[in-house]
């Protein structure tokens, strides 16, 4: 679980007529993360596209954009899974693609039509505010006409002060601003032919629009007046009926649209999978090394699967194919290989296959040898069935990089590893720290929540999600799913719904007999030593978890040598636990707290300890001393002397910082309780008896708190009418706004501690994903 799966290089040469038989069979099997070939090798090249690649690209292309044009549903147009043939795939699509291009085009032509429609709509409700027809708003010989948006007083300056206007009259809108504009320009033509779009008047007699010139400078915004007669409305109307009557049509293209969806949705998910799946095969042997031949390709695969893909590939192929596994390894974090195990009955000094299939052989490689240097595997079978070498040879240098990353973990944690890979997916080198995530991040959410009401909910929608949802969304409602778990059985512990102590008086004192719930949250005066033991019990819970941050570092650092995990993990590690055992010791006890020594010897548990002697708090401080020298020796080798011991000295205050970070543990405890608190305050009403204890008015009214204690609120739900419905209002939104920030606060505040306190002791993260060369059929099927 802490490491991921073990991945072996594996290796696939043959000939080169069989190369799509290989394809085909590593495809189905979906197991080999294939490698890119870079060129590097002497007498190979990068493969070329099997025919066909372009043409089917270009399905695939289409069949996409239908899919999107006709807003196919993954599930609700799927239908059963079918198998597609390739002519009658390219015949359906084409045909599928004709209809709705002729559809869109038409669409597209309408909606022009309506978007235009629209504007000369806004036009006319423009100009019906002048109360003028449109034929009246221009086709004049003599005038020159105008029609815009601006202010008629600037528009009326203007005209007066022209030399080229001897008369105009201006019109305006019950807003004032739209503006008509008639004029007739200085000279009197008689052939000015004047209209509303402000053509040049008497162009065959040469004069000139007046108001072209005039209206420069002025704020005025022109409106062109449609070819129209009649009133503004009339012609309103036309055009609405218009765009009526083309909607309809639109909407008759949509359902058309929909028609089509309906009959050829699932052809359309099924064509685009078999054409993705064409295009992967068609395209892969780009990632090849090849010569005139044969072909080598290289990738990765779980070690434990080796055996399925050369038992598929000699059921295949035959003896066409060698199939090496090349070696099983462990790598640093520079990506070199640190460790080649040798594969048991290898091949590496008898030559013996291994591998045994139904029927024939595949080699394994040894993983201890430096070289796959061989020039069998770059050759076509000649008349004995026997490779022919046709000159290529494989070199020392694989062609893959660092092994991908599966992580491996039980079901239950895999959703956990959605909050690991928002920092990073693991290397292959490093611990995968999901089931630690697993582990402490529900608890830490749990404690700091703690009710059995809120608990269910979390539960309810989490579980939810979890069920209709797949992937990162889906998994993060498992994670809520074991948080709500929880936060439900904490919630039992501290005997709390919905901030009530309904199950204290319930079932631990009235089913159990017991005097109070075993363990409570410390919001009460009464309460207090509650209060102070989640302060000590988080920073003892921080202790814990940064000391397995810290080992696991330390255990990664031995790839480096033990001197680096000492100085890089070790030394933090002696340090942190040196410091802290001297807090918890009675060595200068009356500088410290004196809850820290009380918690666990009676206030609230018995447990008799009272803290370490002042004698193991010495030894404690000698410890820490030899943890900071080695941490600063660390540095220096990082810094030198001087940076490094600057460095080394303040970081050192981190020990202290990491784990009274974890006291947040306890404050969002005591924050959420408290704002449950209020809520029902407000609601029921409550008094505080003598002993400090809290009570709420749920069975008796304020009159009977006022005799057993002080009142701190009398309640709305004592207040009559309108204080209970009010107070329905604030119970409810007041629980639901505590149950949002519980996310917000809890969770952040867990993901916080996993994150920064936890991961930078140990975690870089960086791994490539597995990504083998396949296809998960959903839609078709080959059988």
């Amino acid at each position: 679980m802490l490491r991921p799966e073990r991945m072996s290089r594996v290796s696939i040469a043959g000939a080169r007529r069989v190369r799509e038989d290989v394809i085909g069979t590593i495809h189905d099997l979906n197991l080999i993360d294939l490698s890119e070939y870079d060129g590097s090798w002497e007498g190979f090249e990068p493969g070329d596209p099997i025919e066909g690649a372009d043409d089917s690209a270009e399905k695939l292309v289409t069949a996409r954009s239908l899919r999107t044009i006709l807003d196919v549903d993954e599930e609700a147009d799927a239908g059963p899974a079918r198998i597609v043939d390739s002519e009658d795939a390219a015949e359906e699509l084409e045909d599928v693609r004709g209809r709705v291009n002729d559809l869109e085009d038409r669409r597209d032509e309408l909606e022009a039509e309506r978007g235009a429609t629209d504007e000369r709509l806004e036009t006319i409700e423009a100009l019906a505010a002048l109360g003028i027809d449109l034929d009246l708003l221009g086709g004049y010989d003599t005038l020159f006409t105008r029609v815009g948006e601006g202010n008629p007083e600037a528009v009326g300056r203007a005209l007066e002060g022209s030399e080229d206007v001897e008369a105009f009259e201006t019109f305006t809108g019950e807003d004032d601003w739209v503006v008509a504009v008639f004029a007739r320009p200085a000279g009197g033509s008689e052939d000015g032919n004047g209209n509303g779009d402000g053509d040049d008047a008497g162009e065959e007699g040469g004069d000139q629009d007046p108001l072209e010139d005039a209206l420069v400078g002025v704020e005025f915004a022109p409106i062109e007046v449609p070819d129209a007669e009649g009133s503004p409305e009339e012609y309103a109307a036309e055009l609405g009926d218009r765009r009526e009557e083309l909607d309809e049509r639109i909407a008759e293209i949509d359902a058309d649209l929909r028609e089509i969806r309906e009959e050829s949705g699932g052809f359309l998910l099924a064509a685009e999978e078999f054409l993705a799946i064409d295009t992967q095969r068609r395209e892969v042997p780009l990632s090849f090394a090849t010569t005139e031949n044969a072909f080598v390709a290289e990738g990765w695969i779980p070690t434990e699967r080796f055996v399925d893909l050369a038992e598929a590939l000699e059921q295949s192929v035959g003896d066409h194919v060698e199939i090496d596994e090349l070696e099983r390894a462990s790598y640093d974090d520079d990506g070199g290989v640190r460790d080649r195990q040798p594969v048991e009955g290898g091949a590496g000094e008898a030559g013996e296959p291994t591998a045994v299939t139904d029927g024939g052989t595949a080699r394994r490689g040894p993983d201890d040898r430096e070289s796959t240097d061989r020039t069998a595997a770059t050759a076509e079978p000649d008349e004995k069935g026997e490779l022919r070498a046709d000159g290529g040879e494989r070199e020392e240098r694989p062609m893959a990089g660092a092994p991908p990353v599966v992580q491996d973990n039980p079901d239950s944690v895999r959703p956990f590893e959605t909050l690991v890979r928002v920092i990073n997916r693991p290397t292959y080198s490093e611990f995968d720290p999901s089931f630690l995530v697993f582990l402490t991040f529900p608890l830490f959410f749990g404690f700091m929540i703690g009710d059995l009401g809120y608990g269910l909910i979390y539960f309810g929608v989490g579980y939810l999600i979890y069920s209709r949802y797949d992937g990162a969304l889906g998994a993060l409602g498992a994670i809520a799913t074991w948080a709500g778990g929880f936060t439900i059985l904490f919630g039992i512990l501290y005997g709390e719904i919905l901030g009530l102590h309904t199950i204290t008086e319930v079932l631990w004192i009235g089913a159990l007999g017991m005097e109070h719930a075993p363990i409570e949250k410390g919001l009460e005066p009464a309460g207090i030593e509650y209060a102070q033991l989640w302060l000590v019990l988080s920073m003892i819970a921080g202790l814990v978890h940064v000391t397995a941050g810290y080992a696991l570092g330390f255990v990664k650092g031995l790839q480096h040598g033990l001197r680096d995990a000492v100085l890089e993990s070790g030394s933090w590690l002696v340090l942190m636990l040196g410091v802290w055992v001297w807090v918890f010791s009675r060595s200068a006890a009356g500088s410290k707290p004196d809850f820290v020594f009380a918690v666990f010897d009676g206030e609230p548990f018995a447990l008799g300890f009272a803290g370490f002697s002042a004698t193991i708090g010495i030894g404690a401080i000698v410890v820490a001393a030899i943890g900071l020298t080695l941490m600063i020796v660390g540095e220096i080798d990082h810094l030198g002397t001087g940076p490094g011991l600057i460095a080394g000295t303040l970081e050192s205050l981190n020990v202290l910082v990491n784990i009274l970070s974890y006291t947040r543990l306890a404050a969002v405890l005591l924050a959420k309780a408290g704002m449950a608190f209020v809520v029902n305050l407000l609601f029921f009403g409550a008094y505080q008896d003598p002993d400090g204890a809290f009570h709420f008015l749920i069975d008796h009214g304020p009159q009977y708190g006022a005799e057993h204690g002080t009142v701190l609120f009398s309640g709305l739900v004592h207040a009559g009418i309108g204080g209970i419905l009010l107070g329905i209002v604030v119970f409810v939104v007041g629980h639901v706004l505590v149950l949002l920030l519980g996310i917000t606060s809890a969770g952040l505040q867990a993901v916080r501690l996993e994150y920064v306190e936890f991961f930078q002791k140990f975690y870089e993260g960086g791994g490539e994903a597995y990504e083998p060369f396949g296809y998960d059929r959903r839609y078709t099927t080959e059988e």
